[in-house]
C-alpha cells in the first residue's frame, strides 16, 4: 500500500469513503478511481502528524483495512516484519539460524521484511574506537560510525539467505525510506517512504533493513537512540500495513516480572498495548516505549518471542485475553531512585510551576510527585528522579533558588521504585490497598506513592526492592499457572 494521508486534501471525506468500502466490499462497488486516490496518492506515511490535519491513526486504520481487502481480491500474501536483536545475530552461526527463521516465514507464503540490530557487542566496540580518537566525539560523526554496525548485520543476513537460494536485498534505514527529525543520536521517525520496499517485495525478495537509523530532511544520517531497531521494525510494519510484527530476542516472551530476581515469574501469553507501555516506561527492557507507542497508534499486532526456541511468545494487542485470576499483569522495579524535597516553598502557585518548568528546560525527568503543607504556611514539594541526574538537579535548583522561593533542598538516595501494572485495576478499586497491606506485613516502608488507571508505583529502600517485588508478585497470583477466561 502506498501513502497514507500526507497528500489527502480532505481526510474526513477519505475516511467516510474507506468506511463505506470496507463495509460493503469491493465486489459491490465500482470504485477504481477512489481506490487509486486512497492507495496510490503517495508513497509516504507521515508518522509525525498522528493527530494532525492531514493524517490520523484512525484514517490509517481504515486505509489498512482497505488494503487488506485489495490484497484478498488479488490473492496476495500477507506481510510479516521480523526484528532480530544484537544477541540473536551475535555470530555467524546465529545469523544462519536467523536465516532459517526468515525462510520458515517466507515458505508460509508471506512477504517478509527483516530488521536487524548490530552484532553482539559491535556497538560497544565502535564506541570504544571513537573514544581512542577523541574524548568528545561530535554527535554527527558518532551517528555515521554507529550505523555501520547494523549495516554489517544486514549484509551478512542477506548473503546467508541468498546462499540458500532466496532472493534478498539489504537496505540501510534511509534506503528503506526511514525519515527522521534533524536530531543526532536520538532522532524520532517522522515518515516512512515505502516505494522502494514495495517494489522489491513485488519481485519476491526478502528485504533486510538496518535498524536504529534513518535520514533527516538535510540528508544527514541519524540514529534513533535506545530501542531504535524495535522502533524501526514497528514503523515499517505500520507503513506497510503488515499483518504482524515479530520481535525476536534472547527471551521467549514478556514475563510477569524479571525472572532473574523473582523465580516464580512466568511468561504472559498476552498483554495489552497500555500494559506493555507502562511496563516499558518502568524499565522492562524487552521492548522500548517508542516501539509500543507506534504499535498502539497504528494497531500493529506485536509478538515477542525467542530467536532460539520454537515457542509462541507473547502477543501484544489492543485487548489482550484476560486470565481470569489476574487483576495485575506485571511487577516492575527500578533502582537508583532519589527523593528530592524542595523545603519551604513560600508561594506554591508560583513555586511549583517554576520547579517543573526549570527542570523540564534542562531535560530532567521527574516521576512521582508529593506535596505537604507546613505549619508555617509554606509547602514542601517532593519528587523522584534517577540518581544519574542528582548533581545536575541540585545545581539547577540552587541556581534558581530566588525564582522558586524555597528555604533549602534535601535529598535521599538508596531508593528503588516497585510498580504493579494491570488493566484489571480499572474495575478493582482495592488493588492499591492490597499492595500497601502486603508491604506493611513484611515491614517494608513505603516512602512515596503514585497511581494511575492501570499502575501503582511505590518507592522503597533499595535493600527491600527484591523482597517487595517477590511478595507483591505472589500476593496478586502472578506465580500461578495461566488460566484463561
Amino acid at each position: 500500500m502506498k501513502g497514507a494521508a500526507a497528500e489527502a486534501e480532505n481526510p474526513s471525506s477519505d475516511f467516510s469513503l474507506v468506511l463505506h468500502l470496507t463495509d460493503a466490499g469491493l465486489s459491490e462497488l465500482d470504485c477504481s478511481g477512489e481506490l487509486s486516490h486512497l492507495c496510490d496518492s503517495d508513497d509516504m506515511y507521515d508518522l509525525s502528524k498522528s493527530n494532525g490535519e492531514k493524517f490520523s491513526p484512525l484514517l490509517f486504520l481504515c486505509r489498512k483495512q482497505l488494503r487488506n481487502i485489495v490484497r484478498e481480491e488479488e490473492n496476495k500474501v500477507g506481510i510479516i516484519v521480523q526484528k532480530f536483536g544484537g544477541t540473536s545475530v551475535g555470530s555467524v552461526e546465529k545469523i544462519h539460524h536467523v536465516a532459517n527463521r526468515v525462510i520458515l516465514e517466507k515458505e508460509k507464503g508471506n512477504d517478509v521484511i527483516v530488521v536487524v540490530s548490530a552484532m553482539g557487542k559491535t556497538t560497544d566496540e565502535l564506541v570504544r574506537l571513537a573514544g581512542e580518537m577523541t574524548s568528545r566525539p561530535e554527535k554527527r560523526e558518532m551517528d555515521m560510525l554507529l550505523t555501520t554496525g547494523e549495516q554489517m548485520s544486514m549484509s551478512l543476513l542477506a548473503m546467508a539467505l541468498q546462499n540458500r537460494g532466496y532472493k534478498s536485498t539489504s537496505l540501510t534505514g534511509w534506503q528503506a525510506g526511514i525519515r527522521t527529525e534533524a536530531v543526532f543520536s536520538n532522532a524520532r521517525i517522522t515518515e516512512v517512504k515505502t516505494k522502494r520496499v514495495e517494489s522489491l517485495l513485488a519481485e519476491g525478495r526478502v528485504i533486510v533493513v538496518a535498524g536504529f537509523q534513518g535520514m533527516d530532511e538535510n540528508g544527514e544520517i541519524t540514529t534513533l537512540g535506545r530501542g531504535g531497531s524495535d522502533t524501526t521494525a514497528v514503523a515499517l510494519a505500520a507503513a506497510m500495513g503488515a499483518d504482524r510484527c515479530d520481535i525476536y530476542t534472547d527471551v521467549d516472551g514478556v514475563y510477569s516480572t524479571d525472572p532473574r530476581y523473582v523465580k516464580a515469574a512466568r511468561k504472559l501469553n498476552g498483554i495489552s498495548y497500555d500494559e506493555m507501555l507502562e511496563l516499558a516506561n518502568l524499565g522492562a527492557g524487552v521492548l522500548h516505549p517508542r516501539a509500543v507507542e507506534f504499535a498502539k497508534n497504528y494497531s500493529i499486532k506485536l509478538t515477542v518471542r525467542s530467536s532460539m526456541e520454537e515457542t509462541e511468545g507473547t502477543l501484544i494487542e489492543e485487548d489482550a485475553p484476560m486470565e481470569e485470576h489476574l487483576v495485575v499483569r506485571g511487577v516492575a522495579f527500578d533502582k537508583d531512585i532519589v527523593r528530592m524535597t524542595v523545603v519551604g516553598i513560600e508561594n506554591e502557585l508560583t513555586g511549583f510551576p517554576a520547579v517543573f518548568s526549570i527542570l523540564a528546560k534542562h531535560h530532567v525527568d521527574v516521576d512521582i510527585i508529593i506535596q505537604s503543607k507546613l505549619d508555617t504556611g509554606r509547602v514542601n514539594l517532593s519528587f523522584s528522579i534517577k540518581e544519574s541526574a542528582l548533581d545536575e538537579t541540585l545545581q539547577i535548583l540552587s541556581d534558581n533558588k530566588e525564582e522558586i522561593g524555597y528555604q533549602e533542598i534535601e535529598h535521599e538516595t538508596g531508593l528503588s521504585k516497585v510498580s504493579i501494572v494491570g488493566s484489571g485495576m480499572v474495575s478493582n478499586p482495592g488493588v492499591a490497598a492490597q499492595m500497601f497491606s502486603v508491604l506493611a506485613d513484611k515491614k517494608i516502608q513505603v516512602k512515596m506513592v503514585s497511581t494511575s488507571e492501570i499502575k501503582v508505583s511505590t518507592v522503597v529502600d533499595t535493600e527491600n526492592m527484591i523482597k517487595a517485588a517477590n511478595v507483591i508478585h505472589e500476593s496478586f497470583g502472578l506465580d500461578k499457572p495461566a488460566v484463561h477466561s
